[in-house]
């Protein structure tokens, strides 16, 4: 940690009125400071329809609306100072919160809300493309709104005509507005397999062989290549990054890039390339708007400052910041009086109105304590995923069993996306923890001894990432890869793989949780538990001081046995059950039994809980055994 960027703020307590009426305020915590330059980015990315902020986490407790005031200040800040700022997002802004899930069509409120937010560069996520219907709102409405900052280097688009057509422009240049800093700008999806058939993904091994991308890279007249792309910056099998970098520098060796990632949820910070190459730095910035990412560089040479490119060595520098006003106040040099701009007002309101139309507060029920994903270890009284296969599929299946089969129920536990709080169980809280639309699956009388077999064999393997929508074909080359092979290295205590359900990569060793209310009892802001990141640059990348916290890796999946002693047959194994299992989990589960020699194919599966999705399940079991007490 370096001492000298970290400012000690010794405050009992700091008090801002967080702008959504049910976020907490955020308190003090010691912060480091933003290390300012000659080009600065703001980056955001993975949002997940988490623009209200986190309603129950001070630490994460800013809205999308004071993320506006927030640029605003900065931007002013560099055109005062004549340094640049731009602004940056790397997909996935939709999925995972009732803001945008809730709503009928999904995102009815979304797009205008995140629009009013001016972005530089802008890419596609994967989960802005799993649907027809989702890819074909974004490029109707969130590409117009950015029109040439919407950049998609690899993505095409079936057009009404039913041509393939470039869903944005392939690459930008501009020229920065006070250092006139020539930038080239590409923007990227990794290599997407499950995207819907209206829109058509180019690897990125190709990409990069086009004629278009040769002639951008051999240009003279770029001062930095901006590299964008909702891509994931290391420890990928298909190295996307890394293969953009080498097409690069095979034809321009020594201009400065700048990478900015997703898709992985964490915070990290990349060096890129081998030997003393010092030109080339990429960053993540976390997940759910829990974090902006902040990169400064210093030293680049331009046109109009005569530097010479093979001789400036530019200076990069990043910062991961958390969403509370108390460090975006602070950040900005402004107070709870001087922060507001009246766009971010505005914004913040327009929030506030789409939470209330959809009733997002509304209780199903109350949670008894915390119920944790990967904060508590699996299995445990805390852990979420306990809860789920020790009482809310036994309860939910032993009700709505209309077989005499026994049952062996599986779900992926990437169902679940996000922890429970104590507290009341919300319209909201159920998109948050689960918002996936897949629905469960079943298999009549599969022999016992390959049905028990199932999660386990799963469980053995690494991550179950791939959906449905790549197909049953896909799912089982991938099983097949790993059949055999000795399971993966147990996960070391503190180190956590998050990324999204259905994406999951292994050897992330980037380490983050979730914030609890910072308390300050003395004259010196209490260090508490959050992101503690370590990255290229070493463990000084957090904003907030913070104490690391204990995370765990769960399995890929969990499941329950339902009425294996019941009636006549108590003690007795039965000869055959049912089979039944997340939807999303379905190639995966065909490709195992074929591989215990029983052969199914998607023919033989049936529809299970009349239809039910996991969301269902969950809020269905709330309602009926979490009571709230009238004082909550």
């Amino acid at each position: 940690m370096h001492f000298s960027r970290v400012l000690y703020l010794f405050i009992f307590t700091y008090l801002a009125t967080a702008k959504q009426p049910s976020a907490p305020s955020a308190v003090a915590g010691p912060l480091r400071e933003l290390p300012w330059g000659q080009l600065n980015f703001l980056h955001t990315t993975d949002t997940h329809g988490w623009h209200g902020g986190h309603l129950q986490e001070p630490q994460y407790s800013a809205d999308w609306g004071d993320y506006i005031s927030f640029a605003s200040h900065l931007r002013k800040r560099a055109d005062d100072e004549g340094s640049d700022l731009l602004l940056i997002d790397t997909g996935d802004r939709v999925e995972g919160n009732g803001l945008y899930d809730a709503s009928d069509p999904k995102g009815n409120y979304t797009a205008d809300i995140f629009t009013q937010q001016d972005l530089d560069v802008i890419t596609v996520g994967n989960h802005e493309l799993y649907k027809n219907t989702t890819s074909a709102r974004e490029y109707a409405d969130i590409v117009p709104a950015y029109k040439n900052s919407y950049i998609a280097s690899n993505l095409n688009i079936t057009s009404k005509h039913g041509d393939s057509v470039p869903f944005g422009p392939r690459y930008r240049k501009f020229t920065t507005k006070n250092q006139g800093i020539r930038v080239l700008a590409m923007g990227f999806i990794y290599n997407f397999r499950g995207n819907a058939n209206n829109t058509q993904i180019q690897k990125v091994q190709d990409t990069v062989k086009e004629p278009w991308f040769q002639d951008a890279v051999r240009s003279k007249d770029v001062d930095l290549f901006l590299i964008t792309g909702h891509v994931a910056l290391r420890n990928t099998s298909e190295a996307e990054f890394d293969k953009i970098y080498d097409a690069i520098r095979r034809d321009n060796w020594d201009t400065p890039i700048a990478f900015f990632g997703g898709h992985t949820h964490i915070r990290d910070f990349k060096r890129f390339g081998r030997g003393t190459e010092k030109k080339a730095y990429g960053i993540e910035s976390g997940r759910y708007l829990e974090s902006y990412g902040f990169m400064s560089i210093s030293g680049l040479s331009t046109k109009s400052n005569g530097l010479s490119t093979s001789v400036a060595t530019p200076k990069f520098e990043r910062l991961y910041i958390d969403n509370n006003l108390y460090s975006l106040h602070r950040h900005s040099g402004t107070n709870s009086s001087t922060f507001d701009t009246e766009l971010g007002r505005n914004t913040s309101a327009s929030i506030a109105a789409a939470r209330k139309s959809l009733d997002l507060d509304k209780a199903f029920g109350c949670a008894p304590r915390d119920y944790w994903l990967y904060r508590t270890p699996y299995p445990s009284k805390d852990s979420i995923l306990s809860l789920l296969d020790e009482h809310i599929i036994p309860d939910t299946f032993t009700d709505a069993n209309s077989s005499d089969n026994p049952a062996i129920v599986l779900a992926n536990s990437g169902a679940v996306r996000f922890d429970v709080f104590k507290g009341p169980f919300t319209t909201d809280t159920t998109y948050i923890v689960c918002p996936f639309t897949s629905t469960f699956r079943m298999i009549r009388n599969v022999p016992l001894d390959a049905a028990s077999q199932v999660m386990k064999k799963l469980n053995s393997g690494p991550p179950v990432f791939l959906s449905e929508q790549e197909g049953e074909g896909a799912a089982e080359a991938m099983y097949r890869n790993w059949l055999g092979m000795r399971p993966p290295a147990p996960v070391r205590e503190g180190v956590l793989f998050q990324v999204p359900p259905g994406d999951r990569l292994q050897g992330l060793d980037a380490r983050i949780g979730e914030q609890r209310p910072l308390i300050s009892d003395h004259d010196k802001p209490e260090i508490t538990p959050g992101y503690t990141t370590t990255d290229d640059f070493g463990s000084d990348g957090d904003d907030t001081v913070h104490e690391p916290i204990p995370l765990y890796n769960p399995p890929n999946i969990v499941g329950a046995e339902i009425g294996f002693s019941s009636g006549d047959n108590e003690g007795k194994l039965p000869k055959t059950v049912d089979l039944v299992f997340n939807e999303y989990i379905q190639g995966f589960t065909l490709a195992v039994l074929r591989q215990l020699g029983v052969s199914y194919g998607p023919e033989n599966t049936r529809q299970a809980l009349n239809g039910m999705t996991m969301t269902d399940v969950i809020s269905g079991w709330v309602s009926k055994n979490w009571e709230c007490e009238e004082n909550e």
